[in-house]
């Protein structure tokens, strides 16, 4: 089944938790995914790393990517 949805970060939580606001901010909801959660609420052994990703919709994938390179540049400074 083809999803509608691309990554666009993966990464640690909070740099995940910046882009989603950001995204939210210019109107674009994104889905947060979290494999460890899911292995661990699924009963399964968890790599507890923190990393989530963050996806968008194809359609709004340019845009995000804008925000998420913003968001990258800012924590090199």
């Amino acid at each position: 089944m083809e999803s509608n949805y691309t990554k666009i970060y993966s990464g640690n939580r909070f740099t995940a938790q910046r882009i989603e606001e950001k995204l939210l901010e210019v109107g674009i909801v994104a889905i947060m995914k979290d494999e460890s959660e899911s292995a661990r609420l699924a009963g399964f052994a968890a790599n507890i790393d923190g990393a989530l990703e963050v996806h968008v919709q194809k359609e709004e994938e340019e845009k995000a990517m804008m925000i998420v390179r913003a968001i990258a540049a800012q924590q090199k400074d």
